[in-house]
């Protein structure tokens, strides 16, 4: 028997099986890829990957290459019936007086994924991590009915076990508590505390749950949304996770970023939102017709009133690449302006064009981003697009105080978009992501007071000086931005 396995072995079957195996598992793939019509230049990079190296290929496209759109996240019965706990009515742009290029991003934002307009919204704005979570907690201690949070991280260090004993001290109270936090992105967090969370009545689960044999299937989509929603009254919306960095600036001297707290009808489509990932994740349908219409909490004297708002989810399950597209949108109506705060600069071609076209014809286009980041590859990665944007006139600034998290843009005098959506493939393509859209000249003013503010804590890069950073330098710069689709 020993000698029959052996001469089994010897003769090269198993090594000609294998091979077999993976030459028609890759013509599989490619005949997919090419049967879906994706853009040509990544079906052209995967077969090229394929058909080069067969095996690191596959295992690349198991995890990063598979494609998930036109899936739904909920059924129409269960939108239709979370659509019924509606309690607000939407507008129309023009019953706020929106210009014809607000009133075509309203449009275009309707027709992606059927996002509304609401008026009468209230608006606050946090620049830093302890302003937002001493507001978050004090609303949370306020709570009456209801308290849904999705973050993308959930640490398990001060802030986050502060803000978990009083979401514990809620449930105590009678308050019903719900918890998505990403799999991925709370990677490090040990499974015990979202354990001792539901031990103690809190319903916290994982987006997306990482295991095997699930691992290749669900690794790259991620739920990067920063959202909490409070009694159906009052939302948090922006880009800070929870994490004791985003106080204290973690290993950089500060963590700057920029997080919203709103109130009036606009949170009853955050609610909405939250009600869809809910549901997708099995987690039952949210009867939003049992959460009873409270008076909205006072806002701080410096909030903003009267603001119209309209709320954009985008995913990869979605037919389009909906806040891409409308990135794209607001960019290419841009007359005066385009400011933009990003950690990762990391566009798309449709959106660099844009970007440059509007530089070339005289709108100004300023972007700043970290100087020193939090990951080295999407440093480096980003700085790969630099050259191409100063060529066009596009002003570039590297933030100098720390870590710039900040995810804004601006345009001309009335549309200001925050929210979780970095500037590259991943918020694009691959993330879960969330961002409020507010049509207000008065929001729009406090906005460019702090993007000002921002630029006076940041140098401008200068086209002579960039084109002698060192060979190292543009070398890793180049090889980085060919896995751009994947960062």
């Amino acid at each position: 028997m020993t000698e029959a396995l052996q001469a089994f072995f010897d003769s090269g079957w198993l090594a000609k099986s294998f091979a077999a195996v993976a030459l028609g598992s890759t013509l599989v793939i490619i005949a997919v890829i090419l049967s879906e019509n994706r853009n040509p230049v990544k079906s052209l990079a995967w077969v090229t990957v394929l058909l080069l190296l067969p095996v690191v290929g596959l295992i690349l496209y198991i995890f990063f290459g598979r494609n998930i759109k036109n899936k739904r996240m909920i059924s129409r019965r269960n939108r239709r019936k979370l659509r019924k706990g509606e309690k607000h009515t939407h507008i129309h742009p023009r019953d706020i007086g929106l210009s014809p290029e607000a009133t075509a991003q309203v449009n275009l934002g309707r027709s992606l994924s059927g996002a509304q307009l609401y008026a009468a919204n209230t608006v606050e704005i946090f620049t830093n991590g302890k302003a937002k979570f001493d507001s978050l907690i004090q609303d949370i201690t306020n709570a009456k009915h209801s308290i849904n949070l999705e973050y993308y991280i959930f640490n398990d260090d001060i802030i986050g076990r502060k803000i978990a004993d009083a979401l514990i001290k809620k449930v105590k109270e009678g308050v019903k508590v719900r918890l998505i936090y990403d799999h991925v992105g709370s990677f490090s967090v040990k499974a015990r505390f979202f354990k001792k969370l539901r031990a103690q009545g809190v319903d916290a689960y994982p987006f997306f749950e990482v295991s095997f044999p699930l691992l290749g299937t669900r690794v790259n989509w991620r739920n990067h949304r920063k959202i909490c929603v409070i009694d159906g009254n009052v939302a948090y919306i922006g880009g800070m996770n929870i994490a004791d960095r985003y106080i204290d600036g973690g290993k950089f001297e500060s963590w700057r970023d920029t997080h919203t707290r709103v109130t009036g009808p606009i949170v009853q489509a955050l609610q909405y939102s939250f009600a869809v990932d809910w549901n997708f994740m099995g987690r039952g349908l949210i009867d939003l017709d049992e959460i009873p219409v409270l008076p909205a909490p006072t806002a701080n004297t410096t909030a903003i009133k009267n603001v119209g708002m309209q709320l954009l989810n985008s995913g990869p399950m979605s037919q389009w690449s909906n806040i891409a597209l409308a990135f794209h949108k607001a960019i290419v109506n841009a007359r005066r302006r385009v400011f933009i705060q990003t950690p990762y600069f990391l566009p798309d071609e449709a959106i660099l064009k844009a970007l440059q076209t509007a530089a070339l014809a005289h709108v100004d286009v300023r972007i700043i981003i970290p100087r020193k980041g939090d990951s080295w590859m999407l440093t480096k990665a980003s700085a790969s697009y630099i050259s191409e944007c100063l060529k066009s006139g596009i002003k570039i600034y590297m933030y100098d105080k720390g870590m710039l998290h900040s995810k804004l843009m601006i345009v001309d005098d009335e549309i200001t978009t925050i929210g979780s959506t970095n500037f590259d493939f991943r918020s694009f393509d691959y993330n879960f992501e969330s961002n409020l859209f507010f049509y207000s000249t008065e929001m729009t003013a406090r906005m460019l007071e702090i993007f000002k503010a921002d630029l006076a804590e940041s140098h401008r890069i200068q086209p002579a000086k960039w084109r002698r950073r060192p060979l190292s330098d543009k070398t890793a710069e180049s090889i980085l931005r060919l896995l751009s689709p994947v960062l």
